[in-house]
């Protein structure tokens, strides 16, 4: 029979001496990532590899503030970047619903903007005055001197034959239109018509003179239409050719400032823009700007602007919407209820700001935003940012407005767990190609020296940057065995520092409240007193109903078929454990062992899974040469929620066997440990705040120093129990047991041993086992008078484990 472990077992120490420094103000601060080489290995690989696809997946690293260690350690690492580039949208004169993309060089495209606003402004301020030169007024007279030269070949034959026919060309304003037509001639004069046709009325000319009138002019007419029509396109010609004289003095002053433009932004998208510049204004704003501000419609939007430092943007994205995401198009309402957008509205999302450099995402926050996921394998998958992708396009319907896509070099670092990883993986078939570098960040180290160095400079860190006090060495050991207690495994530290930190936050603040010049170990153990004291509602509630009797729990005695297991109950990162009491009862019958939990589907999986391993089990252990002929039920008592896990299935076999042999067990003992179905007792979690659950208990109902917990041996390197259990342990108020096998518990538990088969495959008699095996002969020789009854196989689900009630 297992010895108690000793006190040394109970808890790992950290000696505050063993520390080389006095407080964390004389040591160097650490930043970064501590004890994850595999991890940051993986991910270093994953930043600076520029293959394809090697985005990175980082699983594990739970609790707040991990987005902002990856960027500390992105930091660290000072990736070089040499493919940044500046980003800006201009006004598409072709199709001004997709603005055009223009790209320069990081730290340029507020140079460029400025380049293109001057030449704006003097297009709207000094074009005018600048087509007003001497030289082109020169030019323009010689055209209008060849112009006059050109009519005047034409009407002065004509004229001179209308004054030898009496007859004179007159020019009639018709509203807004001028009208040239044939007057007849009378005493020297021309006269209209109507009053030449007056005078012949009146008898001042004769009838001839009229008729020769009519048909000089019925001559004349055609020949005034041939005249008309060769001057008007001699006029035509003639604002073409002053036309084209404004035009190519505007195209040769903006086509300067234009080629000064590209001797510092060569690009072909550039050239482009220029140039339609160059022709909207000759080809539409020399006449006057119809209304158009040519500062606005010839203006820059830098949608992405870069430092030309080498540096690698890194974004990180709390609000991963498909918005902020791709980014969105404003919209502004026009005068008459209108709404409009236009290139100037165009605004960059996350996924454009991280171009050239690296974008940090939460996967899950991500797959919870309708669009987003979708949306960002887009972009990876294409290597192009659309900012209003097709399925943003009913939304933004009334914005009409789609710009160029922009082509885009990121890398995406996903934060997820273990569960997201394997959901993507499965059924997203994009991600195994656009993820390819996993990055396994553990959530222990290794509690060595190092690990300890790395803790206190963690602990400086946070000093420094938060401007704590200082932490004493022995606070630094008080927070490195907290971390023990956290990861709660031989040798191992937690590496959740978010919750290290925490402890140390509040230890730092009860110190500096006490007047302290520095935080001390006992800070330490009284923030994490209080921190477990604000959440432990459940627990003190539990020991109450213990103290008057509502819940059923006996610490003393021995009773036949009864047994205290252990559970465990979480509130948030904190769990407390407490007793279970679990009862079996046993007679002859086909039923087998009936698990109630199961049978009220209160069981979980994983301890249905416990339940089925306890009967292969007692097949094993009991290996009779009949069948076994008898119905046991076990049952959770006074528990009304559903139970998981298999931490339970120990306590099971062994009460299960004190109800088939009557032999008792120990009420001042509760135990926990999984097993397996050749006796083993295997390791299970929450080992610590399980035996100072029924610690607590036994206290609350008075300790006899009689009582403790066995556990499983693997379990034993794991303890790191508080304080005050350790110095119960010690003064043998209570007590600490380590099974390895299910025989071993037993013994513990009842004082009897339990045997183990001879050669000749029998039990020692008055052995544990012995009695089993006799009293499963018994039901069967009860069953072969009843035949009635068949011979049973192990009946029911139900297997329970950590016992979460």
């Amino acid at each position: 029979m297992p010895a108690p472990l000793p006190c040394t077992a109970l808890r790992w120490r950290c000696d505050p001496e063993s520390l080389p420094f006095e407080t964390t103000a004389d040591i160097e601060p650490v930043a970064g990532v501590i004890g994850q080489e595999s991890a940051v290995d993986s991910l270093r690989f994953g930043l600076e590899c520029g293959a394809p696809g090697q985005n990175v997946f980082i699983r594990g690293l739970t609790g707040t503030g991990r987005r902002t260690l990856v960027r500390r350690l992105l930091e660290q690492m000072q990736p070089c970047c040499d493919s940044k580039f500046d980003r800006c949208y201009v006004h598409n004169f072709a199709q001004p619903d997709r603005p055009s993309l223009i790209t320069v060089p990081a730290a340029t495209a507020r140079t460029f903007r400025r380049r293109v606003h001057e030449l704006a402004e003097f297009i709207r301020d000094d074009l005018t005055n600048a087509l007003d030169s001497d030289a082109l007024k020169a030019r323009r007279d010689s055209l209008e001197k060849r112009e006059k030269a050109e009519v005047e070949a034409i009407t002065q034959p004509f004229e001179r034959d209308l004054r030898a026919a009496s007859l004179a060309l007159v020019t009639i304003q018709l509203g807004p239109v001028a009208h040239t037509t044939i007057f007849p001639v009378f005493n020297t004069k021309p006269v209209p018509p109507e009053e030449f046709e007056q005078l012949r009325t009146q008898g001042r000319i004769t009838e001839v003179e009229y008729d020769a009138f009519l048909e000089r002019r019925e001559a004349f007419q055609k020949r005034l239409e041939d005249v008309t029509g060769r001057i008007r396109e001699i006029r035509r010609k003639h604002a073409q050719s002053i036309q084209s004289i404004v035009e190519e003095t505007a195209r040769a002053l903006l086509g300067d400032m234009a080629r000064e433009i590209l001797k510092d932004f060569p690009g072909e998208d550039v050239r482009r823009f220029l140039s339609e510049v160059v022709d909207d204004v000759a080809e539409n704003r020399l006449g006057g700007d119809g209304g158009v501000d040519p500062v606005e419609m010839y203006g820059v939007n830098i949608v992405l602007e870069h430092e030309k430092d080498g540096k690698c943007p890194i974004v990180i994205e709390g609000n991963p919407t498909i918005l902020n995401l791709l980014g969105t198009v404003d919209r502004e309402w026009g005068p008459r209820g209108t709404v409009r957008s236009d290139y100037r509205m165009i605004r960059a999302g996350s996924l454009l700001r991280a171009d050239g450099g690296y974008l940090i995402l939460d996967a899950r926050e991500v797959l919870t935003e309708p669009g987003a996921w979708r949306a960002l394998v887009r972009t990876l998958k294409n290597g192009v940012l659309e900012i209003v992708p097709p399925e943003l396009s009913f939304a933004l319907v009334t914005t009409a407005l789609k710009p160029e896509a922009i082509p885009v070099k990121i890398r995406v670092i996903l934060l997820g767990d273990s569960s997201l990883y394997y959901l993507l993986d499965a059924y997203d078939a994009d991600f195994p190609h656009l993820f390819k570098v996993l990055a396994d960040f553990d959530n222990e180290i290794t509690r060595e020296p190092e690990g300890v160095r790395q803790y206190a400079g963690v602990l400086a860190r946070i000093a420094r940057d938060e401007s704590l006090l200082p932490f004493h060495k022995s606070a630094v050991a008080a927070v490195i065995e907290h971390g023990a207690r956290i990861a709660a495994r031989r040798g191992k530290l937690t590496a959740r520092f978010s919750r290290v930190a925490d402890i140390a936050r509040e230890a730092a603040f009860l110190a500096k409240k006490a007047g302290r010049g520095a935080v001390l170990g006992e800070d330490v153990r009284s923030a994490v007193a209080r921190t477990k004291a604000r959440a432990d509602l459940p627990s003190r509630r539990f020991r109450e109903y213990l103290a008057d009797g509502t819940i059923k729990v006996q610490t003393k005695g021995s009773v036949v078929g009864q047994i205290n297991g252990l559970a465990v109950i979480s509130a948030g990162p904190l769990t407390y454990g407490f007793p279970a009491r679990i009862t079996a009862t046993i007679g002859a019958g086909s039923a087998g062992i009936v698990n109630i939990e199961g049978q009220a589907q209160l069981s979980g999986a994983i301890h249905t899974k416990g339940f089925h391993i306890l009967g292969g089990l007692l097949r094993h252990l009991l290996q009779t040469d009949h069948p076994l002929a008898f119905s046991a039920s076990l049952a959770f008592e006074q528990s009304y929620g559903g139970i998981d896990g298999d931490s339970a299935s120990g306590a099971e076999i062994c009460c299960l066997l004190s109800a088939l042999t009557g032999i008792p067990i120990r009420q001042d003992l509760a135990i926990t440990g999984a097993i397996d179905q050749v006796g083993h007792m295997e390791a299970i979690g929450g080992v610590n705040e399980k035996i100072e659950g029924f610690f607590d208990t036994c206290k609350d109902l008075g300790l006899t120093g009689t009582q403790g917990v066995v556990i499983p041996l693997s379990n034993a390197g794991d303890l790191m129990l508080r304080p005050d259990v350790v110095v119960a342990c010690g003064e043998g108020k209570f007590h600490v047991y380590a099974a390895d096998t299910v025989h071993e518990a037993l013994e513990v538990l009842t004082g009897v041993p339990a045997g183990q088969r001879g050669e000749d495959g029998l039990y020692p008699e008055g052995t544990i086992l012995a009695q089993a095996v006799e009293k499963a002969r018994e039901y069967w020789m009860k069953s072969l008078y009843r035949p009635e009854v068949v011979v049973e196989e192990e009946g029911s689900e139900g297997v329970e484990e950590e016992g979460t009630a």
